[in-house]
């Protein structure tokens, strides 16, 4: 058998050819078009039918005796049949229907469950609850929420995700590219939807072999050593400060593009006066810039000189906005980039997430993508995604988001599928008070993640290899086939059919508007239909859906143009205004300047926790950057992620400096701790880290016992905060944590195994 004769399939890490001997999964091949596969897609070897796969539905002991949630997460479940555990969850469904409203009710999902578009969970968990009359939903994400929520105002819509100047515009044309947040390998690994082709090698090649390249971050390693590239390190929190200092410094001298902020931009003078010290009366120089990131002044004041009449980059991560007051650095990068006038141009002006994940820089290849149609939810209720804990804590009370006064909904039934809140959500302890307040709590889960550990009722879904589906990225040249492998473990079902047979038991209309008459079989193949017209439309031939998912993949066309984001804005500002206020970028807005914690235009706002912070004291910087071995925490026990791993426990990293103040050395066990929790790692010294700065990467699976987390997942102890009442965004980068030594036996992981299950009970 030839290698591209074996099945293809995807993941959010890459697309992989695996080989199937006797039902099981005797290896894992990277896709052949590839150039850097992800070792990820290893997991599969081990984990598709590891111990803690979920085999059965199961029902928390607790939740039968009405404990009111106090047992959640600490409990035993009993195993029960399909139809049985389906009319419990419809009947739970019902009740609170009937009794509370729609209103109370919240669907909860995070998208990443499977890159296929037709099994993506969060679509299902959205078109069940809009089919049965509506629910509480998310809006914007943990990865660039505040982003969401506040650019649109300032530059319009459609700057997030990857609509980012490309590579071979930045490599033609770019003198300078400032990497705030640096380019991360790592975070290249992935892409929703999938990925044919990894591209981080070609894209810092490309970058770094015409251009200037500046890492601005506290890690070295935020770019990769073999890229030679300028290390610029810079306190957690602090990069607004040193873009303010940059604008500052280059209107100082009398080096500004008047001409482009009088013709694109909306308030410039109402910053530019902030800048100079007119408003607070502190101008925003490099001397200031410097005693809040630490960075000597001559190095900000000589970077500032290099700028005017060059082309520049100003590029920030996503990370960036996951702190206290995450608006701001966004919001000044695109104010330095207009002030330098380069926004529009070929290689320059801002852009946000290069290194944030893979498809940043691609060719626009505008690979079609289709899942089931979503339905409008009839209640029209959203929180913002990371205000989970708060809207399950503090029912009844009003909270800002977005320009509006909101209130919370009472919740009485949660549904998760498709998502690991215990992942991504901050202050975890926290969290655990909230999923104890619900009267019920359901989850489809394929492993016994910290979520489903937190359940009443529990579901066991299928992977990705065991469906089908169809994969890919808009800006990935492969639209992939994902073709069901083996058999779903033990008695594991489809989100979809999940669903359906939910809806079907709340009534035939329900039923009839979730599933349009389709099998999950028959939406694969409406989906394809829909994908081939949008194609076809372009004058691509289009295989059969048999002879594409044969073959794994169909190739998209290279594009002929460089994509240049905002170009055509650059180019006739009247014709082409932005969605915003003015038509033009916003330095000041009337609108944000509303909100109580804004000063209306970019601003240095105290992050709270930071370096610089009062009473900081000998406390380090904690930063939780994404895992190099697992996609958020998916995989945590597989073997090549445990490769990773020293005892178990994810690997700290500490500078020098900090590690001798704390007799420390690589291989010691840490506690790591603060007010809100504390959890246990293995340090590694690492001299890539600034003074201060510490990095713990998430991922690994919450394993509370009391407020401390036996495993290492950092999110005990950061603060759950919204970034501001304008994006209310994940604020986890703003966090301060104690580190010593602990020299005593590290306790046992008990997610390290299965919840335990009381005997399957009979069925009917």
């Amino acid at each position: 058998m030839t290698d591209a004769s074996i099945p293809l399939n995807a993941s959010h890490w890459g697309a992989f050819r695996a080989e199937v001997v006797d039902g099981s999964i005797a290896r894992v091949l990277p896709f052949e078009h590839d150039p850097r596969p992800s070792r990820m897609n290893e997991a599969w070897e081990d984990m598709l039918t590891a111990p803690l796969r979920i085999a059965q539905p199961v029902v928390r002991k607790g939740w039968l005796k009405r404990d009111g949630g106090a047992a959640r997460g600490d409990d035993t479940y009993v195993g029960i049949g399909w139809d049985d555990a389906l009319d419990l969850a419809a009947a739970e469904i019902a009740r609170v229907r009937a009794d509370y409203g729609n209103s109370a009710l919240f669907g909860g999902s995070y998208g990443w469950s499977s890159a296929g578009r037709v099994h993506h969970a969060r679509t299902l968990v959205r078109r069940f609850f809009a089919s049965i009359g509506g629910h509480v939903d998310q809006e914007t994400n943990y990865s660039y929420g505040a982003a969401m929520a506040f650019l649109p105002r300032i530059v319009g819509n459609g700057m997030i995700g990857s609509s980012v100047t490309s590579l071979a515009s930045i490599r033609a044309h770019c003198d300078i590219f400032l990497a705030f947040g640096g380019v991360p390998a790592k975070n290249w690994e992935i892409q929703s939807g999938g990925i044919g082709e990894h591209r981080y090698d070609s894209f810092m090649a490309g970058v770094t072999e015409t251009t200037r390249t500046i890492n601005i971050s506290p890690y070295r390693k935020d770019v990769e050593d073999q890229f030679g590239v300028e290390w610029m390190p810079v306190r957690p929190c602090t990069d607004v400060a040193l873009m303010m200092a940059l604008t500052q410094e280059v209107v100082a001298m009398g080096r500004a593009d008047l001409a482009f902020l009088t013709s694109h931009t909306a308030g410039a003078d109402r910053y530019l006066a902030y800048l100079a010290g007119e408003v607070d009366g502190t101008p925003k120089t490099a001397d200031w810039a410097s005693g809040i990131t630490g960075i000597p002044a001559e190095e900000i004041r000589a970077l500032a000189r290099d700028l005017p009449g060059k082309r520049i980059m100003v590029a920030a991560n996503w990370s960036l906005q996951r702190a206290r007051h995450g608006e701001q650095p966004y919001w000044a990068a695109i104010a330095l980039a207009s002030v330098l006038g380069q926004i529009g141009l070929p290689g320059g002006g801002f852009a946000f997430g290069y290194g944030s994940t893979n498809g940043m820089g691609n060719p626009n290849y505008r690979t079609p993508l289709q899942g089931l149609p979503s339905i409008r939810n009839p209640t029209g209720l959203s929180i913002p995604c990371a205000r989970l804990s708060d809207l399950l804590l503090k029912p009844g009370e009003s909270y800002r988001f977005n320009g509006a006064t909101r209130t919370y909904p009472e919740i009485k039934l949660v549904y998760w599928a498709g998502g690991n809140p215990f992942h991504h959500h901050q202050d975890l302890n926290r969290l655990r008070d909230a999923f104890r307040q619900p009267e019920t709590v359901i989850v489809n889960e394929q492993y016994w993640t910290a979520t489903a550990r937190h359940a009443d009722i529990v579901f066991p879904t299928t992977v990705t290899l065991e469906r089908d589906d169809i994969g890919g990225a808009s800006r990935d040249r492969f639209l992939l086939a994902m073709q069901k492998l083996v058999e779903p473990y033990a008695g594991a079902r489809d989100d979809y059919a999940i669903f359906a047979d939910l809806a079907a038991r709340l009534g035939p209309e329900e039923a009839a508007t979730f599933t349009d008459g389709r099998s999950a079989e028959g939406w694969v193949d409406w989906a394809w239909g829909e994908i081939a017209g949008q194609l076809q439309s372009r004058g691509i031939d289009v295989p059969a859906y048999r002879e594409f998912q044969a073959r794994g993949y169909l190739e998209m066309p290279e594009p002929e143009d460089d994509f240049v984001m905002m170009s055509a804005f650059r180019a006739d500002p009247v014709a082409n205004p932005l969605s915003t206020p003015s038509g033009k970028i916003e330095l000041y807005s009337d609108w944000i300047a509303e909100e109580p914690d804004q000063l209306g235009h970019p601003a240095w706002l105290d992050p709270e926790e930071w370096l610089g912070a009062a009473g900081a004291g000998e406390r380090l910087h904690m930063l939780s950057p994404q895992p190099a071995r697992k996609l958020h925490g998916q995989m945590d026990f597989s073997a090549y992620s445990l490769e990773g791993k020293v005892q178990n426990r994810e690997c700290l990293r500490i500078g020098p400096e900090d590690a001798a103040a704390r007799d420390i050395k690589t291989g010691d066990v840490l506690r790591v701790f603060n007010d809100r929790g504390a959890c246990f790692a293995v340090a590694e010294v690492d001299d890539g880290l600034m003074p201060g700065v510490v990095l713990l990467p998430t991922g690994a699976t919450y394993d509370p016992d009391g407020t401390c987390d036996r495993n290492s997942n950092p999110n005990v102890l950061t603060r759950d905060i919204g970034t501001s009442t304008l994006g209310q965004g994940c604020a986890a980068q703003s966090c301060l944590v104690d580190i010593e030594r602990h020299d005593a036996a590290l306790p046992p992981l008990k997610v390290a195994t299965p919840s335990p299950i009381e005997p399957l009970k009979e069925t009917r």
